[in-house]
């Protein structure tokens, strides 16, 4: 049996990695040059508890089972997640009616632990807090991750348990026989297949049109963030929420795993034609801050070292749209993953899998006897302890050559990225926390780059940063 996911972003990738457990012909097909780089590699990074999603909306579904499913799922994987917990911050009583239903809602939901605290104990926990909050609702199950290694760390186990990764490929059309796909076509080659889980992201409903399936219309909602430089003596230590709108979670203040501070996002919808329209904007990025800091007024945006927008799938009925195609009884659309995506996808995943393939369509899978659920991340030299790392350099010189001086990133942890796929400047990145920190690759980006010339014996004019058109260097201008 041939299983296709079209789609490598967090959902698309942990669909993969579940249907690698079972003996079937798997192939992941994502139109960008690696896995995880749109609404995946731009959002607030959050394992949302499970309290905002209405009772009986498919979000409130998946959202509490996903986040509970996470913690194993790190340990598998071996990528970080920390249970900072948030708050919802409230300055007033209207506000506090706003916690309140929160706080019903997020019962009914299954969320556990939720308790509304007064302004002492905020403080007590959170001192740099506006000092004006009042209440705030605590949530312990919340916690941040990064979304992006969660994509590379199950597309790489989906792979090393026999599954085939194209990249850099967009699917353009679909053959059929008596309504179902046979076929999958992109830009540069036709496969065979048998089912076809749609993961396209922001994209989902172009790809189902193409197939004939149903589908809801998506259009991108745009967020704006800033991050800021870590600040010795300044901590946030949980996700601190304002009272949301009925547009948004609002602004946001964010402690993420690398110890910088994330602000954002705006909520800003934009046509169905600017599904590729992530700048950043004056008025964007002043709202952001005006928010941020009257939620945490110490903030100091001296500090900022990076702005970037993200786009997220957004649809008329603001609500997850999973199932299986009347008109195409093989294609299975997972689409409109709006927030809280991150959060719900190993439970969708696992939905997918084992609801839909198996019980509603009926496909008798057999699980593979020797399948490994576990991957092991590339090893970070600097967070070792100091003699381990004086060890692993005097079995690899390239262990001690450091390459980003910012997050202390080695030349063995460049080679190991490119050994795992890298293959531009952001799949380094992504893969190494290098160019993440102050300088934002402004020193070490070219010595990445010989290194990527390098170890894939290519010239540097045919190096990117992210896409096909990103080049970085056209041609030698001397020798």
């Amino acid at each position: 049996m041939k299983v296709t996911v079209i789609g490598a972003g967090v959902v698309g990738s942990l669909i993969a990695r579940e249907l690698s457990r079972y003996d079937l012909e798997l192939s992941i097909i994502e139109q960008n040059l690696d896995v995880g780089w749109a609404a995946t590699k731009a959002n607030s990074a959050i394992l949302h508890a499970g309290y905002d999603d209405p009772p009986n909306s498919v979000r409130s579904k998946f959202c509490s089972k996903g986040n509970s499913m996470y913690t194993r799922l790190s340990e598998e994987l071996d990528f970080e997640i920390k249970r900072t917990g948030s708050y919802v911050a409230a300055f007033n009583n209207e506000e506090l009616r706003t916690l309140k239903k929160l706080l019903k809602q997020g019962r009914i939901n299954n969320v556990p632990d939720l308790e509304i605290h007064e302004r002492e104990t905020l403080i007590q926990r959170e001192p740099e807090l506006n000092p004006d909050i009042q209440y705030g609702l605590w949530a312990p199950t919340a916690g941040i991750t990064e979304p992006w290694e969660v994509a590379i760390a199950a597309v790489e186990n989906a792979v090393a348990n026999g599954a085939r990764i194209i990249l850099g490929e967009k699917v353009v059309g679909f053959e059929k026989r008596r309504s179902k796909i046979t076929e999958i076509t992109t830009q540069k080659g036709v496969y065979k297949t048998d089912l076809v889980v749609n993961a396209g992201g922001i994209f989902a409903d172009d790809i189902a049109q193409l197939a004939g399936a149903e589908y809801v219309p998506l259009h991108p909602r745009r967020g704006e963030y800033i991050v800021l430089d870590r600040k010795p003596g300044f901590a946030v230590k949980t996700v601190i929420f304002p009272s949301p709108t009925a547009v948004s979670k609002g602004i946001l203040v964010v402690p993420t795993v690398n110890g910088e501070i994330l602000l954002g996002p705006t909520a800003v919808d934009l046509s169905s034609d600017m599904k590729n329209s992530t700048r950043t904007t004056k008025e964007g990025l002043n709202r952001v801050m005006r928010s941020a800091k009257f939620l945490v007024s110490s903030l100091d945006f001296s500090r900022v070292i990076k702005t970037f927008s993200g786009l997220r799938p957004e649809s008329p009925q603001k609500d997850f749209f999973i199932g299986v195609s009347k008109r195409v009884p093989n294609f299975i659309n997972v689409m409109a993953m709006r927030s809280p995506g991150l959060t719900a996808a190993p439970a969708v995943a696992e939905h997918v899998v084992e609801k839909i393939i198996q019980q509603k369509l009926k496909f008798k899978l057999s699980k593979k006897r020797d399948f490994n659920p576990k991957r092991s991340r590339i090893k970070r030299f600097a967070e070792l302890p100091p003699e381990q790392w004086r060890e692993a350099v005097r079995k690899d010189p390239a262990a001690g050559r450091l390459v980003c001086y910012c997050n202390k990133v080695t030349e063995a942890e460049i080679v190991e990225a490119i050994r795992r796929g890298a293959r531009t400047l952001d799949g380094v990145k992504f893969r190494t926390r290098a160019m993440f920190g102050r300088c934002q690759g402004g020193f070490c980006s070219i010595s990445i780059m010989k290194i990527l010339k390098r170890e894939l014996g290519i010239d540097m004019s045919r190096l990117r940063m992210k896409s096909q058109n990103s080049w970085i260097v056209s041609r030698k201008v001397r020798e």
